[in-house]
């Protein structure tokens, strides 16, 4: 008995591991987009009373440090891990796309990621002691950038919304608190410093922080603290607060529709061989924290240097897709789920776009043009002026019947001429 219970706990265990591993690869990834931004930089500038200046970085302003490079590089050596099984172990040019925004510190840590990711093997080694391959990296001149570069600009409906923001109750509310504070920081750092431009003095406070600097003796912890809550708010205000699903169809559902319609197309072209896995995304954290907040995963807090948003677009086993987010903001921890408010762990993919629809713009150039508040506002105006001309038309018939009608009347009770009394 013993050998022929052996054996049955064999075969169960055999046909035990046959369905993990079918279970396993009933589920497939198809297709990967990932968003990240840069390393860590440079300031962008310095405020008039600055003890540094841009002589102090040795590449300027604005600029990847080696910090920023190593950050990439790791990130991409993660990516090669996680994508192992899915991407070719060398380079291959049909399998990713990579963009980038035409600026520095982003073209520089799509290059640096990409060093990560694809170190050369074999007949792709063209120097023995050089570990680096050059790999594509493409972009297109600023002014034409409308993809990546957050917020997008000449919207005249998006500034207007930014304007009602302004005078929102919590904007307000939040000057009248801390205008004591705005007083201090703009004495000390002799810049003038409102709302809309605190970014700028903690942007160069927090990097010189960064990078070991020693700050002025006014900048204590607390002001720094203070500050940052402050720039979150500014956040929010250029694509969250009032009008988040306006300010969403004309800034981060942009990038969502193009998301999308990578998706999609990988799935129209599953059959081709070879095919196209990844596309790559180098760009900031105002492009995340838009996407982010036109899907409501936003966490309050802005994106790290080199952080990544992925898209995993799966293939399930019923041959449905589903659509995964994930989102990794700290190199010391894995990825952790990023799940859409209206759905759940593998979303399928058409629940996702369904849910997501309203974030996306059919025309956004047209949505530009308007001023009123609200798409269904728009609509509601539409109504109104084809009422009015309508009732305008009836009027005018009316006005027109009314004097064929005197005209007539007036022609059957005229006085006849002398002409007419002969004939």
């Amino acid at each position: 008995m013993a050998p022929i219970l052996c054996s049955r706990v064999v075969l169960l265990l055999v046909l035990v591991s046959l369905g993990l591993v079918r279970a396993a690869e009933g589920r497939r990834l198809h297709f990967v987009n990932l968003i990240y931004r840069h390393g860590d930089r440079s300031p962008i500038n310095k405020y008039p009373s600055d003890p540094y200046t841009e002589e102090d970085w040795p590449q300027g302003f604005g600029q990847l440090t080696q910090v920023g490079m190593r950050q990439h590089y790791e990130l991409g050596q993660f990516l090669r891990k996680r994508y192992e099984a899915f991407l070719n172990s060398s380079y291959d040019r049909q399998e990713i796309y990579v963009r980038s925004t035409d600026i520095d510190r982003t073209l520089m840590s799509a290059q640096a990621d990409l060093a990560g990711l694809y170190p050369p093997h074999g007949h792709q080694i063209f120097q023995p002691d050089l570990n680096w391959q050059p790999i594509p990296v493409h972009t297109v001149p600023l002014k034409d950038e409308k993809l990546l570069k957050f917020p997008l600009s000449n919207c005249p409906r998006y500034e207007k919304l930014l304007n009602e923001s302004l005078n929102s109750k919590i904007i307000e509310e939040t000057m009248k608190e801390n205008q004591d504070f705005l007083d201090m920081l703009s004495e000390k750092s002799k810049l003038k410093v409102m709302f809309n431009n605190v970014w700028k003095l903690y942007d160069t406070l927090l990097c010189e922080k960064i990078h070991n600097f020693t700050l002025p003796s006014w900048v204590t912890p607390k002001v720094i603290a203070r500050l940052a809550h402050l720039n979150n708010l500014g956040m929010e205000f250029l694509f969250r607060l009032h009008g988040m699903q306006d300010k969403s169809r004309l800034q981060g559902g942009v990038l969502l529709k193009q998301i999308l319609e990578n998706v999609t197309r990988s799935i129209n072209v599953t059959n081709s061989t070879p095919r196209l896995k990844m596309i790559m995304y180098s760009a900031h954290d105002t492009t995340l924290v838009a996407l982010q907040m036109a899907l409501n995963v936003y966490s309050g807090t802005i994106p790290s240097y080199a952080s990544c948003h992925m898209f995993e677009l799966y293939q399930e086993d019923d041959g449905s897709f589903t659509l995964d987010m994930y989102f990794r903001n700290d190199t010391s921890t894995e990825p952790h789920l990023l799940v859409l408010p209206s759905c759940s762990e593998h979303c399928p993919l058409e629940t996702f776009i369904e849910n997501t629809k309203d974030l996306i713009s059919d025309n956004r150039d047209e949505e530009c043009k308007f001023t009123s508040p609200a798409p269904s506002s728009i609509q509601t105006e539409r109504i109104v002026i084809a009422v009015l001309s309508v009732c305008l038309l009836l009027l005018i018939l009316m006005l027109i019947a009314l004097y064929c009608f005197w005209k007539r009347k007036t022609h059957h009770h005229r006085v006849p001429s002398n002409s007419e009394e002969l004939a």
